[in-house]
């Protein structure tokens, strides 16, 4: 069996620095496990992610301290957290939640204790109110891109709580349609439709027009998530409603930044996701296309979504071959995108393409990731 091995040797085999090779189906059957558990190389285990409950005191989270002793806080401390919310949301459009939920988390953390701690004037509170109902949607979306649904849906309450505080109800609005999209993704559909509807409703005809067609796509998708003839023609509704809104938006119109992504786009993206959920990929097919044709790569994650519905709606249309062919570019994008959302929607592609395990190109998909269906 060769010479015999010194502790060093040992410690860079724990250390994962050198492989035991021939020693390998020794240990394995020391250990009771197969060879090849022991050849497949082992991620450092990460600390446990964080979670709100970490970060914010028990009762009410946005409650002041009393007899508060912080420093002083101004408008330019309030222009300086605007700034890092901006950045996180620019960061959010190329990084997966998976690389961002740990600095999101520890933003909002700091805001939270910035507003309970520091002493400030009342329209500084409010406008430290507003940063953190920002900062909490978006932080919310990264934990539900992350997979972690119920510190995400913690979080958009607690966004929602300031915003209504600030009395920004578009804001307001916003953070309670992201929490209805993911309750319509999570099978907890009935209350998507009537949170979404809600925000809506709430937020009023005075909402900027983006704010309205934003509203309005997510009703529109809530109805979609629920199913059955009624609600597919009530968002097919709310999407007509969603491009009227868009239409209008005006130069002279004033729109919150965080809205810089609502445009024509990215409502047909939604009514192609629409289209494709309901089993039309006549209609689905041609609008992906044509958003796809000109879309930013470097938003992978967005992308590889997008095509993901390209996929889906391919194989409805009897094209299982294209439809293989754009799950692997779908794949191939996720595999490094630490995103919950590309990796469902990976699923629901081979499971789609089942019905085609005939098509040499599907069988060829399909054993290749036989793993992800399991």
């Amino acid at each position: 069996m060769g010479e015999p091995v010194g502790r060093q040797e040992v410690s860079r085999w724990e250390t994962g620095k050198r492989t035991p090779r021939e020693w390998l189906p020794f240990i394995a059957a020391a250990l009771g496990v197969p060879v090849e558990a022991l050849r497949e190389p082992l991620k450092p285990a990460e600390p446990p992610l964080p979670t709100l409950a970490d970060f914010l005191p028990e009762g009410d989270p946005l409650s002041l301290l009393q007899g508060r002793t912080g420093r002083r806080i101004g408008m330019g401390q309030v222009d300086d957290l605007q700034q890092r919310v901006h950045g996180l949301r620019l960061a959010d459009d190329v990084l997966a939640g998976g690389d961002l939920i740990r600095p999101a988390l520890r933003e909002l953390r700091s805001a939270v204790k910035l507003y309970r701690e520091g002493t400030h004037t009342s329209e500084v509170g409010r406008q430290l109110l507003r940063q953190i109902g920002e900062l909490a949607q978006i932080a919310g979306w990264i934990a539900s891109d992350a997979g972690q649904h119920q510190e995400a849906e913690r979080i958009y309450r607690l966004g929602i709580s300031a915003a209504r505080q600030a009395e920004d109800h578009t804001l307001a609005g916003n953070i309670a349609g992201s929490l209805a999209y993911q309750f319509s993704n999570t099978g907890r559909e009935a209350e998507g439709v009537t949170l979404a509807q809600a925000a809506l409703n709430d937020a009023g005809p005075d909402a900027p027009p983006k704010a309205r067609a934003l509203y309005l796509d997510r009703v529109a998708w809530a109805h979609t998530k629920l199913g059955g003839v009624e609600h597919g023609q009530q968002a097919m509704r709310a999407l007509g409603e969603a491009g009227q809104a868009l239409s209008e938006d005006s130069e002279g119109t004033e729109s919150p930044a965080w809205l810089y992504w609502v445009d024509a786009g990215e409502l047909r993206v939604m009514e192609a996701r629409v289209f494709t959920e309901i089993h039309r990929p006549l209609r689905a097919v041609p609008l992906l296309r044509e958003v796809l044709s000109g879309y930013d790569a470097t938003h992978t994650r967005e992308l590889a979504l997008y095509l993901s519905w390209l996929a889906v709606a391919l194989a409805d249309g009897g094209e299982p071959e294209e439809s293989a062919a754009v799950a692997e570019r779908v794949i191939s994008l996720g595999a490094d995108a630490s995103s919950e959302r590309v990796a469902e929607r990976v699923r629901v592609i081979l499971r789609r393409l089942r019905e085609y395990a005939d098509v040499p190109e599907v069988a060829a998909l399909l054993a290749d990731h036989q793993h992800t269906t399991r």
